[in-house]
């Protein structure tokens, strides 16, 4: 049996643009730094409502080589925590406001892959959040009376209503109808792509070093080759905030996991939901979830995470991925007899930015009056990222959002404790945080 591809995501890679790495002495009206969708969405607003604006997106890699091509290409409602809670810290009319952007950014990205007009596999379709655990019918109570009371589209979903759509054994959920799966990093590629034909120029390979103020305005970013002196600045790097130094809070990085497999037979696949593009995500964050592929493979993801990879040895943070890969395999062909043979094809990880409150940041940078920072999804960056960046893009351009400040429009997260002896205290709160199903560390 051929040995399934370790670390490349199930995604071919796309066209870009060209991408020379940033060398001496570089200006820009308003410098992107991270070439994922945030940053990308953040540029492509810019160039379209204000054309002639000079524009530079700078990456440490290139365009779609962190989370943003590494997902699962899941697209669907949520940001912050579960409604319920949700309700209680902000109240109802903010609880039920933030849902209602994550609706509108779900159907933003709909809206986007029809514009650039990608092949991204985008397929519309019902998300199901299912439970099997009575702990996890408590809490979906708990979020299905909130929903119902803040009259917000989110039924309730029976045990058999399940296994009619999906054909897997949970007992109950809850059903969000705005939903689609897609190619990921297609979307990312072409992203850049549509930047690039209006005109905005690209950087890769150029981490960025340090972010200072400039003189007399705007910011003065480095890289190991050169600097870039813009008018105004967004830095788009997530969890690589902390290494910058930036006041952003915690910004926590949390490495998840993800199988493909190759197309399954007829059966299995019809069983599972065929091409009606539905995905199930089990009620506890970032426990496992799967979804199909057009072209007949399966892909499932969660149930593991390492929060803070970097402070472990590769020997130890592989040995980590091995024992998820093993997990998630191990899960998917439980699902149905049929898949208990299925050849897994690919296995890669990805890194996600956590907060403290599970709310993500996107706001000006303290002390740097012209820098604005996007991060920080806490694993729902798919739609979350499109939308920030839009709103990033109108706030510099001066325009005020359409619907009023949300809870994350904020400059900084709460702060953590990361490392050292204050590591199990991060264990045990990443586990309450999001409800891990594993956690590693």
């Amino acid at each position: 049996m051929t040995k399934p591809s370790s670390g490349v995501p199930a995604w071919d890679p796309a066209q870009l643009p060209a991408q020379p790495p940033l060398y001496g002495a570089v200006t820009a009206d308003v410098a992107v730094v991270g070439a994922g969708l945030a940053g990308l969405s953040c540029a492509y607003h810019l160039a379209r409502r204000a054309p002639g604006l000079d524009i530079a997106v700078v990456d440490a890699e290139r365009p779609a080589a962190g989370a943003s091509g590494r997902g699962t290409g899941l697209l669907g409602p949520r940001a912050g925590p579960p409604i319920d809670r949700a309700v209680r810290r902000f109240g109802p009319s903010t609880a039920r406001r933030m849902h209602l952007a994550s609706v509108r950014a779900v159907e933003q990205v709909r809206t986007l892959c029809t514009r650039l007009d990608v092949a991204c596999g985008l397929r519309p379709g019902e998300q199901i959040m299912a439970t099997r655990a009575r702990g996890g019918l408590v809490a979906l109570a708990r979020q299905a009376r909130a929903y119902r009371a803040l009259d917000l589209d989110a039924p309730v979903v029976s045990g058999a209503t399940i296994r009619a759509r999906i054909g897997v054994p949970y007992t109950a959920g809850l059903l969000h109808r705005t939903a689609a799966t897609l190619d990921p990093a297609a979307l990312t590629c072409a992203l850049a792509r549509a930047c690039a034909a209006m005109g905005v120029r690209f950087y890769g390979s150029s981490p960025l070093r340090a972010v200072r103020p400039g003189r007399p305005r705007g910011a003065e970013l480095v890289f190991p080759h050169g600097r870039l002196d813009a008018g105004q600045a967004v830095l788009a790097v997530n969890s690589s905030a902390s290494a910058l130094g930036l006041p952003v809070g915690t910004i926590l990085p949390v490495e998840v996991y993800a199988v493909a497999t190759a197309p399954l037979g007829p059966t299995a696949y019809e069983a599972l939901g065929g091409r009606a593009g539905r995905a199930l995500v089990d009620a506890v964050p970032l426990a496992p979830y799967f979804r199909l592929l057009p072209d007949g493979g399966l892909v499932a993801g969660g149930g593991t995470a390492i929060a803070a990879p970097d402070g472990l040895g590769a020997r130890r943070l592989q040995a980590g991925r091995e024992r998820a890969w093993t997990w998630l395999c191990r899960w998917l062909r439980s699902l149905h007899p049929e898949l208990s043979q299925v050849t897994v094809t690919h296995r890669w990880s990805g890194r996600v930015g956590m907060t403290g409150d599970g709310l993500p940041v996107v706001g000006p940078v303290r002390g740097l009056p012209d820098v604005w920072y996007v991060g920080g999804c806490c694993g729902h960056g798919l739609a979350m990222s499109v939308a920030h960046g839009a709103h990033v893009a109108g706030a510099l351009l001066g325009e005020p959002a359409p619907a009023g400040p949300l809870p994350w429009h904020r400059s900084a997260a709460p702060l953590l404790p990361v490392g050292g002896r204050a590591r199990p205290v991060l264990r045990a709160y990443v586990g309450t945080l999001g409800g891990l199903a594993r956690y590693t560390c």
